[in-house]
């Protein structure tokens, strides 16, 4: 297990600074995080979760909180609807609905569970409307994007052994040929 912790801080380390590098994250944007630890240690997802790998990408993803200022929702498993825990300053600020659960490893998945453990006052929350995810083994996270998701290819193309895919996402286009896009154009 130690060379592939060793090989998770490496491969997030990468992923954390190309996202850093190319995505527009800002100061309050609402994160959704979906991480399958089985797929990260080459197990099919639901099969050998590991809070261990689990602790090796929160630190990161804590690291990244601080140098941009975002919240994290972190997504539960099936056996929990896809529920995702968020601290309850940003479930406030976001105006989401508290419901009541406690993810575990085998209801909820390690990644969530282990966020529960170490988030600065956690709840859990039926569902949001992120601006940006990160997907680590193929999680699904697109049910928790705004409408608009726009893939985000990392060149970090793995954490562990698991496929990672990002997401961002932007206003709707609306309006037709006549509408104008550009606030240079209309406020000039």
């Amino acid at each position: 297990m130690t060379d592939l912790n060793q090989q998770v801080k490496e491969d997030m380390d990468a992923l954390t600074a190309q996202w850093l590098q190319h995505n527009d994250l800002k100061a309050g944007d609402l994160v959704v995080v979906g991480c399958s630890t089985s797929e990260v240690m080459g197990e099919q997802i639901g099969t050998a979760g590991s809070e261990e790998i689990a602790a090796s990408i929160f630190e990161f993803l804590q690291d990244l909180k601080k140098q941009t200022g975002v919240h994290f929702a972190f997504q539960c498993c099936e056996h929990l609807n896809r529920a995702l825990v968020v601290e309850r300053e940003a479930m406030k600020i976001n105006q989401l609905e508290e419901v009541t659960v406690i993810p575990v490893p085998s209801a909820g998945g390690s990644m969530a569970s282990y966020a529960y453990k170490k988030m600065n006052n956690p709840v859990v929350v039926e569902s949001v409307k992120a601006t940006a995810g990160i997907d680590i083994g193929e999680t699904m996270i697109g049910m928790h994007l705004k409408h608009v998701a726009v893939p985000f290819r990392f060149q970090q193309r793995f954490i562990g052994n698991a496929r990672v895919n990002g997401a961002k996402t932007r206003p709707k286009l609306i309006g037709g040929e006549r509408a104008t896009y550009e606030r240079k154009e209309v406020y000039s």
